[in-house]
């Protein structure tokens, strides 16, 4: 009895281990897949802004940043659909495994109930079960033939059903194998297309970087020319946010420590608006409702000229003309920030958060508006010289900046 308890305990632990390990493969492939396909879906809109915009005169400057990010994409798009492939082929191999054992499994019970069927058969040939029963000694053995007969029928009909339950296992084993199969065929299509694809932009690339490295110099100073404005757009906003978290610990009482200058005093409702904020991290909607991410947030070289670096406060979107600027949370417009050589930006509080949207062409709220999640605030400014419409966007936690994409869904 101990011996058939330790076999159970050890099939059942094995049956959840196999189901565990084909859940995290299943949940792994779901994730692959969502990230594939987003990458195919931001694909899709880099290439309907840039044939929007292909009108317009660009400058190499730009069309090589245009082609540096769809190359960056696009190769992130080959590796996870490889990761996809790889993935499937595992499951495969488990699936062509699990098929070999469920087979051998099978024409084990059969032949187990062929020679049932032919016993019972013999046994009935040689004496009726109405023979077998009369000719016990007693009561009680005639009693135990009975209950003999009784679970040797339904040993028979258990048989029958764990072959039917393994013929159909086998048959949807069988099904998943060949979809998967597909299905993988279907990717290594899909990344042979994106692979041709990866080439043509590649040698593009190259093209345009052996003409912009005729003039380096000239390309050279239009980037630091451009990080220069971002830097002074940067400071001018959290200049503003310094003064902000001064005049609220004024209003507060607070005494002026190098402590209290950092944090901004907050009343009831603003923590109640912060701490919203905060549950709703990785759940804001996008500044705009089509776009993608050309900048990310932070310290990086530049893709143009290796040796100049740019730093990035926030990140730059690239979306489609007269695209409507939405603010990502509720909030109070703090200031509408005008800029002498640029665009200007709103700048919206949150609690003790700000988020900044920079380079707008039209401003639809003045300061001290009260606004909502995706209230409309703005469009973006569109470069009539490139046709390129960017949205700097940027987040705060008092005057220190965070990555948007943390904040961000899905960024």
């Amino acid at each position: 009895m101990a011996d058939k308890s330790i076999f159970k305990i050890a099939f059942i632990l094995a049956l959840f281990l196999c189901t565990t390990a084909a859940f995290s493969q299943s949940k792994k492939q779901q994730e692959l897949e969502d990230r594939r396909q987003e990458l195919r879906r931001e694909i899709q809109q880099i290439n309907s802004l840039l044939s929007k915009n292909k009108s317009q005169q660009k400058s190499q400057l730009t069309l090589i940043e245009d082609l540096n990010y769809k190359v960056s994409v696009r190769r992130n798009l080959i590796k996870v659909t490889n990761q996809q492939a790889n993935l499937l082929t595992r499951e495969i191999n488990d699936n062509q495994h699990k098929i070999s054992e469920l087979r051998e499994e099978l024409e084990v019970l059969k032949e187990n109930y062929a020679k049932m069927i032919v016993t019972s058969y013999k046994s009935k040939s040689e004496q009726s079960r109405v023979m077998f029963l009369l000719s016990s000694s007693d009561f009680q053995q005639a009693y135990k033939r009975v209950k003999y007969i009784n679970q040797y029928a339904e040993y028979q009909k258990k048989q029958g059903e764990s072959i039917k339950l393994k013929t159909a296992e086998l048959q949807e084993v069988n099904k998943a194998l060949l979809k998967q199969k597909a299905d993988k065929q279907k990717l290594i299509a899909e990344n042979k297309v994106a692979q041709v694809e990866l080439e043509k932009e590649l040698k593009e690339h190259q093209s345009l970087m052996e003409s912009i490295n005729k003039d380096l110099s000239k390309y050279a100073a239009q980037i630091k020319n451009r990080q220069a404005e971002a830097d002074r757009i940067d400071r001018e906003i959290e200049r503003i946010i310094r003064e902000a978290i001064a005049s609220s610990n004024t209003k507060a009482g607070k005494k002026s420590t190098s402590k209290s200058s950092a944090v901004y005093a907050m009343t009831p409702e603003d923590k109640v608006l912060a701490n919203s904020f905060v549950t709703s991290k990785g759940k804001l909607p996008w500044p705009v409702e089509k776009g993608v991410v050309k900048l990310r947030y932070g310290r990086q070289p530049s893709p143009i000229v290796k040796t100049i670096m740019i730093q990035s406060n926030g990140v730059r979107i690239a979306t489609e003309k007269d695209a409507k600027v939405r603010a990502v949370f509720n909030g109070e417009v703090y200031r509408i920030i005008a800029s002498k050589n640029g665009n200007p930006s709103v700048l919206i509080r949150h609690g003790n958060y700000f988020t900044a949207y920079s380079n707008l062409g039209k401003i639809y709220v003045k300061k001290g508006d009260k606004v909502r999640t995706k209230q409309e605030i703005g469009e973006v400014f569109t470069n009539p010289s490139n046709g390129q419409t960017i949205l700097s966007f940027s987040v705060f936690n008092n005057s220190k900046t965070e990555n948007p994409a943390s904040w961000i869904y899905k960024m």
